[in-house]
């Protein structure tokens, strides 16, 4: 257990703080690494036992999908390139119906890509940067008991020796995820606004087997779904040659997770719903019952903040359900916004908490509404032959106003645009599909004066 007597947050020469962090997944180191670049000394407090040394990674871990924030944020302290060499760019979605015909949607322009990353491999990475980062000091196996918001002290039980222990922190960040023990302190203050709320859905992760030699038995550069009505299946490219595949299926219903008792059961649903898949999935019926059923949440909290002593980051103040696959973009886009704070306001970090919170918390709710939407969209749209079309036409408009005209999730996906901001653009954009769709029946029609009209006059309101 660390010496918490050596650790009362003091100011140092040059401005400089001890800083505590508690939480060292994936936005918690990333977040280390940038307070330590300002000068600050960093101790980072982690519930589990060091990933790293849980023997080597394995094709299976769950994957995650970089896109241009979350670029930004790990090129700002210099492993962009690093991280792309273990991830895989998928150029767009395929679609798999349920005769096994597929079709190809395109993410962006010009081979725009997100990337399918492992996230123990990239945790494993960042934390590599931040134990050999000067200043930064990784604790794990640290069970956070308690936060004592006036005191400024954690208490803090070792998972090892089940010594217990206060730990005084003088700034304290959470970036301890969704269910965070800081954010839990927090909450007990007056005025505190919070909420969760679960989608009627969890998740199933399955596994898709690698062909000879380490081939992949689906195209390796896209991320595939099976979409299903009232429940789906996706899969991202693993470096190995698997897939990682995740059932997105609801827990009541006639097929649902409380339906689906038996090897059998399972067996006979996913040959009927999901036929060009089974040949591919030997361990299916194991994983399936194996593998943990995972829950779909989405938190809500305000303010970020408490005085000055602490901040809420990622997860901690907003998770999202994953179909936008932002939630780890938007935490890494956290520590870029902090970063450009940090730069322009120094240690005044009553200006730089406030300033964060209500530049940030906007962006966040409408991620999070962006990540409910795309969950409707992927399971029950991107199958109906109109939305097809639809998507076409936004991807001619574009080409034709490029500078008037981005879609939705090139918005999103590809850009720096606020949050905020895309969805607001999103739903003007849907608003002028809604007047032109119904004059347009092929791809052909967008060329047909009416609609060119049409158009012209729906692109001079958005100026």
């Amino acid at each position: 257990m660390p010496d918490a007597t050596s650790s009362a947050s003091t100011t140092t020469t040059g401005g400089s703080e001890s800083l505590t962090l508690m939480g060292a997944g994936l936005v918690g180191s990333l977040l280390a690494l940038y307070l330590a670049r300002h000068g600050h000394r960093v101790d980072v407090f982690e519930r589990r036992a060091d990933p790293r040394l849980a023997g080597p990674l394995e094709g299976r871990s769950i994957n995650l999908a970089l896109s241009d924030r979350g670029w930004r944020a790990l090129e700002g302290i210099g492993i962009g390139d690093e991280v792309r060499q273990v991830g895989i760019p998928m150029y767009g979605r395929m679609m798999h119906d349920q005769r096994g015909q597929l079709t190809n949607q395109p993410y962006g322009q010009d081979n725009q890509a997100i990337y399918s990353v492992s996230r123990a491999g990239l945790n494993r990475k960042l934390l590599d940067l931040v134990e050999a980062e000067p200043g930064v000091a990784l604790h794990f196996n640290q069970q956070c008991l308690n936060v004592d918001l006036r005191d400024h002290t954690l208490s803090l039980r070792d998972a090892t020796t089940g010594q217990e222990q206060l730990w005084p922190f003088g700034r304290l960040f959470g970036t301890d995820g969704a269910y965070s023990v800081v954010r839990g302190a927090m909450q007990k203050t007056d005025r505190y606004n919070y909420s969760q709320n679960y989608l009627d859905y969890g998740y199933k992760e399955l596994h898709i087997a690698p062909g000879p030699g380490g081939t992949w038995q689906l195209e390796k550069h896209a991320l595939h779904i099976w979409p299903r009505g009232q429940y789906m299946m996706i899969a991202l490219p693993n470096l190995d040659g698997s897939f990682t595949c995740t059932l997105f299926f609801p827990y009541e219903g006639p097929h649902s997770f409380a339906t689906m008792q038996t090897p059998a059961q399972v067996q006979a649903f996913f040959e009927e719903v999901f036929s060009d898949a089974v040949p591919l999935m030997p361990d299916l019926t194991a994983d399936f019952f194996d593998n943990p059923t995972g829950s779909l949440v989405t938190v809500r909290c305000f303010p970020w903040a408490f005085d000055d002593d602490v901040l809420l980051i990622g997860d901690a103040s907003h998770a999202i359900v994953p179909f936008y696959g932002q939630g780890m973009n938007a935490g890494f886009e956290d520590c870029s916004v902090l970063n450009a704070l940090l730069k322009q306001h120094g240690p005044d970090w009553r200006t730089v908490f406030q300033k964060f919170q209500n530049q940030r918390k906007p962006d966040a709710d409408a991620m999070a509404d962006l990540a409910i939407y795309n969950f409707e969209e992927m399971r029950d749209r991107v199958a109906d032959p109109r939305f097809l079309l639809q998507k076409k036409i936004e991807s001619k408009i574009s080409a034709q106003y490029p500078g008037q005209w981005l879609p939705l999730y090139s918005q999103v996906t590809f850009s720096h645009i606020p949050y905020a901001e895309a969805l607001a653009n999103g739903q003007r954009q849907e608003e002028i599909m809604r007047r032109l769709m119904p004059h347009i029946q092929a791809e052909a029609d967008y060329t047909q004066p009416l609609v060119q009209t049409l158009l012209q006059d729906e692109m001079s309101k958005l100026h």
